[in-house]
């Protein structure tokens, strides 16, 4: 029996790795990699993008961590290489992390949230070498990363029982969502995969007082999530006290902040994230237009 019980067990490390397929991102220019977390046999890297003169012994700057969509199933962590690249030139320390995915590591959406809410408890673990002030770290992302960085923000629990400095909140201090999928409920997003975490994993079902102030951006015409759950997601979050703000781009589908799928939109919901951030206090200053419309520019070459 003991001999079976170690061949299962082998075979299930062996399964793991083989599916492990996270591979490093080679971004163009400045940009620091790390490994923040090995999960399912695979490294999972994360990527840095300072502000230009950034000196991490005396500088105590906000930060921002993006996390990609794709269903939890795939995706690029270069999605959100832009809008990394125009906070770090406002002053913020940016980042893109990468997670376990369907595709990749054949995990389940638990994962993904639990790897988000890794790599959020490592920024804030490391603010002090990466001079980063720990209580201004916000958390961004699209579709299902929107759900990611939600739910690392909103939903208790989740968290990676193997994470190093388990003590440190993984709980970012804002939200900078992209059309997310944070309804997991019965009539919501990807309810009959997550049917073993529910309510716990849906973000929309465990709203409190203490939860970051939040900033939502949608397309009229998402057919994943209607206008209806986000306009009620803001009230909710209202209702508790918190701070929200909802924008709905009339007549836009799923994914319409992409720089690639409406360059006006992305510019829209970039500027208008800068002017959220300005209320905050993290940012100061007017938003650098030319900045954003010039890193537009080179993503669409």
């Amino acid at each position: 029996m003991k001999y079976a019980l170690l061949v299962i067990l082998s075979g299930t490390l062996l399964a793991s790795s083989a599916f492990a397929d996270t591979k490093k991102h080679d971004f163009n220019g400045d940009v620091t990699a790390e490994v923040y977390k090995q999960a399912s046999g695979d490294d999972l890297w994360i990527y840095r993008f300072d502000p230009e003169g950034h000196n991490p012994g005396s500088d105590k700057r906000p930060a921002v961590v993006f996390f990609f969509g794709g269903g939890w199933n795939n995706g690029s962590v270069a999605q959100f290489e832009q809008h990394a690249r125009y906070l770090a030139s406002r002053g913020m320390v940016a980042f893109v992390a990468d997670y376990r995915v369907k595709s990749r590591q054949q995990t389940t959406p638990d994962a993904c949230v639990a790897d988000g809410k890794s790599a959020v408890r490592w920024v804030r673990s490391n603010a002090t070498v990466l001079g980063i002030d720990p209580n201004r770290i916000a958390a961004g992302g699209g579709s299902a990363g929107g759900h990611v960085a939600a739910a690392a923000g909103i939903c208790d629990g989740m968290d990676d029982p193997a994470d190093k400095q388990s003590k440190v909140s993984s709980k970012p201090d804002a939200l900078l969502l992209f059309n997310p999928v944070y309804d997991n409920g019965p009539t919501g997003y990807g309810h009959e995969r997550v049917t073993d975490w529910f309510p716990a994993i849906s973000p929309a079902h465990n709203i409190s007082k203490d939860d970051p102030p939040t900033i939502v951006f949608f397309g009229s015409e998402d057919p994943l999530v209607p206008v209806a759950t986000a306009k009620k997601f803001d009230a909710d979050l209202k209702a508790v006290g918190v701070k929200s703000e909802v924008w709905i781009y009339d007549g836009q589908p799923h994914g319409f902040f992409n720089e690639s799928k409406s360059p006006e939109s992305f510019l829209d919901t970039v500027l208008k994230t800068d002017h959220f951030l300005v209320e905050l206090g993290w940012l100061t200053g007017p938003a650098d237009e030319a900045k954003l419309k010039s890193l537009l520019k080179k993503t669409l070459k």
